[in-house]
């Protein structure tokens, strides 16, 4: 094969068999787009459809004996038996840097097991832990030999627990909290340990009930003095009275919540077993059961209603980590990435606590029928709580798409500014879908009739999408050459090339990116980094994801008769592949360096795929070859533009903000003491409320809606008011407003 001239549309069939597309799918555990290929390069040692034939006669007899003696428990054991050593095989052959299954493995599957079953110590006793210990070296051989006894003690254990903890917790909410009490509970499992006894296993539940009872009565004493323009204080009638209340109320929903939890189905326990064997080779490798597979699916077609939102259980919470443009949350504008969903609410009704939920049970709660609303209780960055109503709906679809307007700045300047958030194509194979690279060589060509100076790129929050779009959107602004290397397991790099000569835009242009611009938006703004066509700006690196998956569905391999008792096996998502700049460094961990670097309230908040257990390390290859582009003077820009920035008092108080969110960040043990809880809320609002204020004042630009789409947004209202709206935002952006001064002095 010609490497430098493999096109990503046409990769080949390899031993797996499988279909050759590449589909790109936004996960709810993940921040990025994952870039998906349905085929992999690498020659693997095993094959799917061998091993079953050579299993076949041993497979045949279990099964059978199975069936005929109506023996579920058996069947069960069988399937998952295959299940293991499907996995192992696959992982061993397939993954794009498989570790050896040895005692570090075992360690690593470990770690991650407990932490999915208990990350914040609220069930596990030291006394279990040792139990748990001897087992710590041996999850390896327990893999190899399709051997579940670590997994059988550890949910005998944590089961046990669970109907500890459910009579621990209608005990403690039986009495009531002495809230005038100076205590505090510690609330990330990293910083405690795991409780001695029962009796300690009790105490940190008597805190963390407590904690929840607090913020159920800040919200109904808040409620009541609103109402009554009176405060309550401790220790009064009223508020013993609002005490009892949020203890019922909090004993409705952790009632809930045991219920839950005590009836999950067995497979779904050992799913989260299998699934810490996987995520040991790498965090974005993992295990869908049929039911998570079935959800996967409609991910993949986002054709569910809800609020638009991409959720990640971390750290024991439920962790906001991506706002789909377009969507309900985008629409409404409370919710943000980084927020900790504590609460869900259907309207009016009893909010249900999630803390301590799995990630499908939480989304459940907050998916929906378009119309209705979800009351959503979060913790923001900064430690503020907040109740944000959202009222269900599908996605704007014209709000994902790229758009684009004229900013004219202080200066004159008229800048086409493209605002592009995710890398879309239409994988149905029908002719006529939308493709962003189309989309943005036509927005290019409106703005080039607009006269305008030069193009900024935003590629804020895309978290990627397309690979081939990527290569045809960058050919938009180069003559052909490289514009990503890929890599597969023990093969030479794979550059993809823009092979088309013809250029759309040759002038100044900027490339706007932050923390959570990832995958393809990472690759685009490297490459045109690395011919150096394109200031990059924005805040200190981008995710830093670099990696490849590939979906293996096993079930398209049980069509023997004798394995029909097996389906439905589920997936593995897998890594296989790599991404590399044309420079030769990956994008892996290390994301894209702007050159020009803005200040944010998230700066001193470690972010992106380095934060994750066993992401894949950063390295490099050798250099593609390409010829750069004439090289403008970086540091003469980047010494301007901070001397801009030091003299806005914006973006000095943004600094300000981001040293005291990393504070707040790490704070990460709350009071008990009710009026000191609110007296902390109060301040951090005042805060939070004067920075907000700070932000959101208006700069002095310009916006002009492009004369050929003036006819199509006057047309409809929706989308005339949707239009107004994002001008005045664009006004506001205060990275906008020195991007486009770094555009004059480009220019």
């Amino acid at each position: 094969m010609d490497k430098q001239n493999h096109n990503p549309k046409k990769m080949t069939t390899m031993a797996l068999k499988i279909v050759p597309v590449l589909i790109i799918v936004a996960f709810l555990g993940t921040t990025t787009y994952s870039i998906i290929s349905d085929n992999t390069e690498n020659k693997q040692d095993f094959n799917i459809e061998n091993y079953l034939e050579n299993e076949g006669s041993q497979l045949s007899q279990t099964l059978s004996k199975a069936k005929t003696n109506g023996d579920s428990a058996t069947l069960a054991l069988a399937k998952r038996k295959i299940l293991k050593q499907l996995l192992l095989q696959t992982l061993n052959s397939a993954h794009y840097e498989p570790i050896e299954v040895d005692d570090d493995f075992s360690k690593r599957a470990y770690k991650l097991y407990l932490k999915n079953l208990d990350n914040n110590k609220r069930y596990f006793t030291k006394g279990d832990i040792d139990k748990l210990d001897e087992y710590k070296l041996t999850l390896d051989d327990h893999f190899r030999d399709q051997n579940f006894e670590f997994y059988q003690i550890t949910q005998d254990i944590f089961q046990k627990r669970l109907q500890d903890t459910k009579v621990f917790m209608k005990e403690i909410l039986a009495e009531p909290f002495d809230f005038a009490k100076k205590e505090s509970v510690e609330l990330d499992g990293d910083k405690v340990d795991y409780p001695e006894n029962e009796e300690a296993l009790k105490e940190r539940w008597r805190q963390l009930l407590k904690y929840q009872t607090l913020l159920r009565l800040d919200g109904l004493v808040s409620a009541e003095e609103d109402s009554t323009k009176q405060t309550i204080s401790v220790g009064s009638k009223e508020f013993n009275e609002l005490e009892e209340k949020a203890r019922e109320q909090l004993l409705k929903s952790q009632t809930d919540f045991f219920r839950r939890m005590i009836k999950l189905d067995e497979k779904e326990w050992f799913s989260m077993y299998i699934n810490a064997l996987t995520s040991a080779f790498d965090p974005h490798t993992s295990y869908f059961p049929p039911q998570d597979k079935e959800n996967f699916d409609i991910s993949m077609s986002g054709q569910f209603e809800g609020i638009g939102a991409t959720l990640q259980e971390r750290d024991g919470n439920i962790r906001v980590e991506r706002i789909v443009t377009g969507s309900a949350s985008w629409k409404q504008g409370e919710l943000e990435s980084g927020d900790v969903i504590l609460k869900v609410a259907q309207g009016e009704e009893q909010p249900v606590d999630v803390v301590g939920f799995r990630l499908s049970d939480a989304v459940e709660l907050i998916r929906g029928k378009k119309g209705t609303e979800v009351r959503l209780t979060v913790r923001k960055i900064d430690g503020t709580t907040k109740v944000i109503p959202i009222i269900r709906d599908v996605v704007i679809l014209e709000e994902t798409y790229a758009k684009s307007t004229v900013i004219e700045n202080e200066e004159g300047k008229r800048i086409g500014y493209i605002r592009l958030p995710s890398f879309y194509a239409d994988f149905s194979g029908q002719s006529g879908g939308r493709s962003c690279s189309e989309d943005v060589k036509q927005e290019l060509i409106k703005l080039k009739d607009e006269n305008i100076d030069g193009i900024v790129l935003d590629l804020r929050n895309n978290g990627g999408g397309s690979l081939s779009d990527v290569v045809d959107m960058a050919g938009l602004f180069i003559e052909k050459g490289p514009i990503v290397q890929i890599k597969s397991r023990n093969r030479s790099p794979m550059v993809l090339s823009d092979k088309d000569p013809s250029v759309v835009y040759d002038g100044p242009l900027t490339i706007m990116v932050n923390g959570s611009s990832a995958s393809a938006s990472e690759i685009m703004a490297a490459a045109m980094q690395d011919y150096k066509r394109a200031i990059v700006v924005g805040t200190s690196a981008t995710f830093g994801k670099g990696t490849v998956q590939q979906i293996i569905d096993f079930d398209r391999y049980l069509n023997a008769p004798q394995h029909a008792e097996l389906k439905p096996m589920g997936a593995l998502k897998i890594t296989t592949q790599k991404f590399y700049r044309i420079n030769g460094d990956a994008t892996q961990l290390k994301g894209v360096v702007p050159d020009i670097i803005f200040p944010s309230e998230f700066s001193y908040i470690d972010f992106g795929e380095k934060e994750v257990d066993y992401a894949l390390p950063w390295d490099g290859i050798s250099r593609a070859k390409y010829k750069e582009y004439a090289a403008v003077n970086i540091k003469k820009l980047r010494a301007s533009s901070e001397a801009r920035m030091n003299d806005n008092e914006v973006f000095r108080m943004m600094e300000e903000a981001a040293k005291r969110l990393k504070q707040r960040y790490e704070a990460t043990e709350y009071t008990l003491n009710f009026e000191d809880y609110r007296k902390k809320q109060k301040q951090l609002k005042k805060e939070s409320e004067k920075y907000e204020q700070m932000k959101s004042q208006k700069h002095d630009l310009k916006i002009h809606t492009l004369k050929a789409d003036i006819e199509y947004i006057e047309s409809d209202e929706s989308r005339k008011a949707r239009t107004e709206q994002w001008h005045k935002d664009l006004q506001k952006d205060i990275q906008i407003y020195e991007t486009l001064m770094i555009m004059s002095d480009l220019i």
